[in-house]
């Protein structure tokens, strides 16, 4: 499939970018795309949470009172999870959240991500560029010629720019990688994804 070219003032430069069917045009996976956002996540989560359990709790083991005659169930231990400042019964413990996937699965779950968007017409092509120095308003600028500016936003450079990364910092509804960062979550998190044309090959040679 074709696209227009467009430059950073949203006007097309007359060139055509070619994008790989294999890549932007196959059935879309979707249980490929579940696990892989799911892994995502999963990563995410710093897994530090625990609970003291009746072994770890700070108590005396007195017995609190005597076995029988007092009308009310046998208790031995104050650190017991049924009395107020008790142990904890099966308490969160730390744990490590991630599971491994195949980087055939990776590679189908991001072609399907990319095929859902294009699909959509929610993808774009810009031709390269860059900015003398870190400015929010210059980047804001292009996303007002993009009419993007009100949408959340994917911009994938080809290599790593320093001030295009910077202006767009302090943006929430945008957000700017290069293509090796480029995921099935960020894919589907953003309603448009602005490529730019250095990043195109190197995508899909990385996918193909």
């Amino acid at each position: 499939m074709e696209i227009a070219v467009l430059d950073i003032k949203g006007k097309e430069t007359g060139r055509k970018a070619k994008l790989s069917d294999s890549v932007f045009a196959i059935e879309p996976n979707d249980h490929a795309v579940y696990l892989d956002v799911k892994q995502y996540l999963a990563n995410q989560r710093q897994g530090t949470h625990k609970a003291k359990e009746r072994a770890e709790i700070a108590g005396s083991t007195r017995k609190i009172k005597k076995q029988k005659g007092t009308g009310t169930a046998r208790a031995g231990s104050i650190k017991s999870p049924i009395f107020k400042g008790g142990g904890r019964v099966f308490g969160p413990r730390p744990r490590n959240y991630g599971f491994k996937l195949n980087k055939n699965l990776k590679r189908l779950a991001r072609k399907s991500a990319l095929s859902i968007k294009a699909n959509d017409k929610a993808i774009m092509v810009v031709e390269d560029f860059s900015f003398d120095t870190p400015k929010t308003k210059n980047f804001m600028e292009v996303l007002k010629a993009l009419g993007i500016e009100s949408k959340k936003s994917l911009i994938v450079l080809g290599d790593t720019n320093k001030n295009v990364y910077l202006s767009s910092r302090n943006l929430k509804t945008s957000e700017v990688i290069s293509s090796s960062e480029l995921s099935t979550y960020k894919i589907l998190n953003a309603k448009n994804i602005v490529f730019l044309e250095g990043s195109l090959e190197g995508i899909e040679s990385k996918l193909s």
